[in-house]
């Protein structure tokens, strides 16, 4: 039996899209030990992956903490690890790499720069949809890849009777209208007049919900939904599949719950302008579908509107 390590830090929409792939590395190595190293928002949520044996934490403090960096080598290399699939590809791990194995070819490390194809630069080749570069890293390091395509996050998903119960919910359609300060590009602004069509269509037969973040329930005041908590805590990772998988439809921005959605094969729609495309990050499947247009403020309430009822009736 040997060790393995799979190295997955986020974000949540990044981890939805990785958990074929990481179901296919535990599969290929049936007789070894999967280790996850991630970061502390998602450290519970890979501990219930029936796919991971064991979750590593990386505080991912700075790459000039020297006593940090001795620290999380050591604990790594004491695991002695036959073999190494970096799911994360970012300037991080490979700097990883470079301390822990330096000299590390596909033998050892799997990463999109080790498997990366012949006479094709990374910069071309990362334009390719995220799911098949994921397939192509792990068919080029010997995996067959059943699971990395088409995915499935229910194992994420737990019992919200009593929340269900306690909001009365029965048919509902959930919104996810917020994204980070950051990212307000994503933001499409107008939930609340698809809100006011939704009620006047239907009359009562779907609650509209919104479940918000911590950062986010200010906003959520300014959203004519019902504001999901548990109690008086926002709902946790599991929770919000729950709530997602059991929706009658999901209208979000691209953001973590929109690929949460894609790959719950819930019923839904995301919204993208110019900031990327649906097809990069692969997040059209059979029931949850994009609308992309260069100016989200011109994507009118209406045509959302159209595509909701077309889907839910």
């Amino acid at each position: 039996m040997a060790n393995i390590l799979i190295i997955k830090h986020g974000s949540l929409g990044d981890i939805a899209q990785a958990c074929g792939a990481i179901q296919d590395i535990s599969e290929n190595h049936k007789e070894d030990q999967i280790h996850l190293l991630t970061t502390k928002p998602y450290l519970e949520l890979f501990k219930k992956n029936p796919f991971i044996h064991n979750v590593i934490l990386d505080k991912r403090l700075s790459r000039f903490n020297l006593i940090y960096l001795y620290q999380l080598t050591r604990s790594l290399k004491n695991y002695n690890f036959k073999k190494i699939y970096d799911l994360q590809n970012s300037s991080r791990t490979t700097f990883y790499k470079n301390i822990l194995y330096p000299k590390a070819k596909l033998d050892k490390w799997s990463s999109s720069e080790t498997t990366l194809p012949i006479n094709i630069p990374k910069i071309e080749f990362d334009k390719n949809p995220v799911l098949n570069r994921f397939d192509h890293q792990l068919k080029t390091s010997g995996l067959n890849t059943l699971n990395t395509m088409k995915h499935d996050f229910s194992w994420a998903c737990i019992n919200i009777d009593s929340i269900k119960k306690n909001y009365d919910l029965d048919k509902y359609i959930v919104l996810f209208p917020f994204c980070s300060a950051h990212l307000q590009i994503k933001k499409w602004p107008y939930y609340n007049k698809l809100i006011e069509l939704i009620k006047s269509k239907y009359n009562g037969k779907y609650k509209v919900v919104v479940a918000p973040e911590p950062s986010e329930i200010k906003d959520a005041k300014n959203i004519n939904a019902l504001s999901l908590l548990d109690g008086e805590k926002i709902l946790d990772i599991f929770q919000l599949s729950s709530i997602i998988k059991d929706s009658s439809f999901v209208i979000a921005n691209d953001t973590g719950p929109a690929h949460m959605a894609a790959h719950l094969n819930a019923k839904g729609l995301t919204l993208f302008g110019k900031h990327t495309t649906a097809f990069k990050v692969s997040i059209e499947r059979e029931n949850f579908k994009a609308i992309q247009v260069n100016d989200l403020s011109k994507l009118s309430a209406e045509k959302v509107f159209d595509r909701l009822s077309n889907s839910i009736s």
